[in-house]
Protein backbone atom coordinates (compact mmCIF):
# COMPACT_ATOMS: atom_id res chain seq x y z
CA UNK A 1 0.00 0.00 0.00
CA UNK A 2 1.36 3.38 -0.81
CA UNK A 3 0.89 6.86 1.45
CA UNK A 4 -1.18 8.06 -0.84
CA UNK A 5 -4.00 5.50 -0.60
CA UNK A 6 -3.83 6.54 3.20
CA UNK A 7 -2.43 10.43 3.55
CA UNK A 8 -5.25 13.09 4.27
CA UNK A 9 -4.69 15.32 0.73
CA UNK A 10 -6.06 18.50 2.22
CA UNK A 11 -3.95 19.68 4.78
CA UNK A 12 -3.52 22.71 6.32
CA UNK A 13 -0.74 25.01 6.04
CA UNK A 14 1.00 28.24 6.82
CA UNK A 15 3.54 30.34 6.36
CA UNK A 16 6.45 31.39 8.29
CA UNK A 17 5.16 34.76 8.69
CA UNK A 18 1.98 33.45 9.76
CA UNK A 19 0.74 34.64 13.35
CA UNK A 20 1.23 31.59 16.02
CA UNK A 21 -2.83 32.85 17.40
CA UNK A 22 -3.80 32.12 13.52
CA UNK A 23 -1.97 29.20 13.62
CA UNK A 24 -3.73 27.85 16.76
CA UNK A 25 -6.80 28.74 15.49
CA UNK A 26 -6.43 26.64 11.92
CA UNK A 27 -5.61 23.88 14.35
CA UNK A 28 -8.74 24.20 17.04
CA UNK A 29 -11.02 24.90 13.70
CA UNK A 30 -9.83 21.95 12.19
CA UNK A 31 -9.20 19.55 14.66
CA UNK A 32 -5.30 18.97 14.25
CA UNK A 33 -2.38 19.46 16.17
CA UNK A 34 0.27 19.88 13.82
CA UNK A 35 0.79 22.33 10.65
CA UNK A 36 3.00 22.23 7.94
CA UNK A 37 5.24 25.52 7.21
CA UNK A 38 5.45 26.43 3.84
CA UNK A 39 6.96 28.95 1.45
CA UNK A 40 5.35 30.79 -1.22
CA UNK A 41 5.93 27.96 -3.64
CA UNK A 42 3.97 25.09 -0.86
CA UNK A 43 7.54 23.71 -0.26
CA UNK A 44 8.01 22.75 3.45
CA UNK A 45 10.22 25.19 5.49
CA UNK A 46 9.45 23.88 8.74
CA UNK A 47 6.61 22.29 11.04
CA UNK A 48 4.51 23.29 13.99
CA UNK A 49 2.91 21.48 16.79
CA UNK A 50 0.29 22.13 19.25
CA UNK A 51 3.42 21.59 21.53
CA UNK A 52 5.59 23.68 19.90
CA UNK A 53 2.95 26.83 20.65
CA UNK A 54 2.81 25.64 24.62
CA UNK A 55 6.55 25.37 25.15
CA UNK A 56 8.09 28.06 22.38
CA UNK A 57 5.82 30.65 23.07
CA UNK A 58 3.14 30.81 25.57
CA UNK A 59 5.84 28.99 28.47
CA UNK A 60 8.52 31.60 27.01
CA UNK A 61 6.33 34.79 27.58
CA UNK A 62 5.66 35.17 23.75
CA UNK A 63 2.84 36.67 22.78
CA UNK A 64 0.62 34.62 20.41
CA UNK A 65 -0.71 37.60 18.93
CA UNK A 66 2.40 38.95 17.65
CA UNK A 67 4.55 36.30 17.06
CA UNK A 68 5.51 34.93 13.80
CA UNK A 69 5.76 30.75 13.36
CA UNK A 70 9.52 31.62 12.02
CA UNK A 71 10.43 32.12 15.34
CA UNK A 72 8.57 28.70 17.38
CA UNK A 73 8.34 26.07 14.23
CA UNK A 74 10.64 23.38 14.17
CA UNK A 75 13.11 24.15 10.86
CA UNK A 76 15.86 21.50 11.15
CA UNK A 77 16.13 17.98 9.79
CA UNK A 78 11.50 17.87 9.13
CA UNK A 79 10.64 14.43 8.39
CA UNK A 80 8.75 14.22 4.71
CA UNK A 81 7.33 11.19 2.92
CA UNK A 82 6.45 10.56 -0.59
CA UNK A 83 2.87 9.82 -1.57
CA UNK A 84 4.55 6.86 -3.67
CA UNK A 85 5.97 5.61 -0.82
CA UNK A 86 4.89 2.33 0.59
CA UNK A 87 2.62 2.74 3.83
CA UNK A 88 5.20 0.48 6.01
CA UNK A 89 8.33 2.90 4.95
CA UNK A 90 6.60 6.05 5.80
CA UNK A 91 5.56 4.51 9.42
CA UNK A 92 9.35 3.38 9.78
CA UNK A 93 10.40 6.69 9.12
CA UNK A 94 7.93 7.89 11.96
CA UNK A 95 9.10 5.73 14.54
CA UNK A 96 12.80 6.34 13.97
CA UNK A 97 11.64 10.27 14.10
CA UNK A 98 9.20 9.62 16.76
CA UNK A 99 6.54 11.59 15.32
CA UNK A 100 3.09 10.79 15.01
CA UNK A 101 2.39 13.03 11.93
CA UNK A 102 4.53 13.36 9.15
CA UNK A 103 4.09 15.50 5.63
CA UNK A 104 3.84 14.05 2.29
CA UNK A 105 5.47 15.95 -0.42
CA UNK A 106 6.30 15.60 -4.00
CA UNK A 107 9.61 15.28 -5.79
CA UNK A 108 9.91 19.31 -5.73
CA UNK A 109 9.40 19.16 -1.94
CA UNK A 110 6.04 20.68 -2.41
CA UNK A 111 3.45 19.44 0.13
CA UNK A 112 0.39 17.15 -0.91
CA UNK A 113 -1.21 16.13 2.20
CA UNK A 114 -0.41 14.86 5.78
CA UNK A 115 -0.05 11.07 7.04
CA UNK A 116 -1.11 10.88 10.64
CA UNK A 117 -1.39 8.05 13.15
CA UNK A 118 -4.91 8.28 12.89
CA UNK A 119 -4.93 7.59 9.27
CA UNK A 120 -2.95 4.67 9.48
CA UNK A 121 -5.47 3.45 12.15
CA UNK A 122 -8.86 4.20 10.64
CA UNK A 123 -7.07 2.54 6.95
CA UNK A 124 -8.95 -0.96 6.57
CA UNK A 125 -5.81 -1.89 4.43
CA UNK A 126 -3.41 -1.05 6.31
CA UNK A 127 -1.85 -3.77 9.27
CA UNK A 128 -3.32 -2.66 12.82
CA UNK A 129 -0.69 -4.76 14.68
CA UNK A 130 1.78 -2.42 13.10
CA UNK A 131 -0.04 0.29 13.43
CA UNK A 132 0.08 -0.51 17.51
CA UNK A 133 4.09 -0.72 17.41
CA UNK A 134 3.94 1.69 15.50
CA UNK A 135 1.86 3.79 18.62
CA UNK A 136 4.38 1.87 20.72
CA UNK A 137 7.47 2.90 19.10
CA UNK A 138 6.84 6.66 19.10
CA UNK A 139 5.32 6.53 22.13
CA UNK A 140 8.36 4.32 24.18
CA UNK A 141 11.06 5.93 22.60
CA UNK A 142 12.23 3.28 21.02
CA UNK A 143 13.60 4.24 17.29
CA UNK A 144 13.32 0.61 15.83
CA UNK A 145 11.20 -0.44 12.46
CA UNK A 146 7.92 -0.81 12.79
CA UNK A 147 7.25 -3.06 10.51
Amino acid sequence: MKVKDCMCSDACICTPESLVCDCAKIMNDNHIGCVPVCNSEDKVVGIITDRDIVLRCVACGKDPQNTKLSEVMTCNDICCCNPEQDICDAQNDMCKSQIRRIPVVDENNKIVGMLSLGDLAKNQNVNKQEVGETVENICCGDKKHCC
